[in-house]
């Protein structure tokens, strides 16, 4: 293992253990923020290296979002780790407020981004987008969140990590991770990534692949889509779109508005918007 890695794991591991005893000496539990990914994984054996995993003052949990991928649940469980599921699900979400966007995500706030706990570990990295690099600056913050959802005490022992540190470390350290990760032969491809099926913060490209992967969904967000469409009629939605169909095209297939109005009558070579899902993803969208 490199030297620089096993650095970052001696600074994880001592974060880690400065968490559990400030959470602990206030009589409070740590939670460890598990959805299931790689970085979770990674996490999960560090609390173990820091000797504080099964502890009673560690509280290992996975907020359930209901369109999390298969087997994502099952991976969770298999490493003791506590389920939580929401009030609320996420075509509830959709019936709501409407399709999730990159810019109003308030799925997020309804299903992940709330305080259980008021210590709490994530396995959040810089490297993982430009966002997160000027976001995160410090391995610990005071984080509030919106509409009554309370606060904690946030602590990111991955920080610094990159994709290669993750890979070098689960390979070291013999971990099983979700088998999204693997490929056909059985090789593990660090660059993936778990999050939720059809996210708009996924790169257009990458939520295309969700739901040809899984065609089921695009009739399940149609469906609650058509339900919000029709029973708010004033909604500026209308303005834009002639139907569900349409709307999901833009919110799936392109940039912004911008983007759409540009490129949709020439990529929808004649076909509705109801027609070109069917055939894109190879699904009926009757009787939604």
């Amino acid at each position: 293992m490199r030297e620089e890695l096993e650095e970052k794991i001696r600074q994880s591991t001592l974060l880690i253990r400065h968490a559990y005893r400030h959470a602990t000496w206030q009589d409070k539990k740590l939670e460890v923020a598990i959805s299931g990914g790689k970085d979770s994984d990674v996490l999960i054996e560090l609390c173990k290296m820091a000797w504080v995993w099964g502890k009673d003052g560690l509280r290992p949990l996975h907020r359930v979002t209901t369109i999390d991928p298969p087997y994502t649940i099952r991976h969770c469980m298999e490493q003791g780790v506590e389920i939580r599921r929401p009030r609320r699900d996420f075509a509830h979400c959709i019936l709501r407020s409407g399709f999730p966007t990159m810019f109003q995500r308030h799925c997020c706030g309804e299903l992940k981004e709330f305080a259980v706990e008021d210590y709490v570990l994530i396995g959040v990295r810089k490297s993982e987008s430009v966002h997160r690099s000027k976001r995160y600056t410090c391995d610990q913050e005071l984080r509030s969140y919106g509409n009554g959802g309370g606060r904690n005490m946030q602590y990111y022992p991955l920080l610094n990590w990159t994709d290669e540190d993750v890979a070098e470390f689960i390979e070291e350290r013999k971990i099983k991770c979700h088998p999204l990760y693997y490929d056909e032969n059985g090789n593990f491809h660090v660059e993936r990534r778990l999050g939720c099926m059809g996210c708009p913060l996924m790169y257009y490209r990458k939520r295309i692949e969700d739901f040809k992967r899984h065609p089921k969904m695009v009739r399940f967000w149609c469906r609650w889509g058509k339900q919000y469409f029709d029973s708010h009629p004033d909604v500026k939605t209308h303005e834009y779109f002639s139907d569900v169909f349409e709307w999901f095209v833009c919110n799936t297939f392109y940039n912004d508005m911008d983007d759409y109005n540009r490129k949709w009558e020439h990529d929808r070579d004649g076909k509705s918007a109801k027609e070109f899902l069917e055939e894109y993803f190879s699904i009926s969208l009757e009787n939604l």
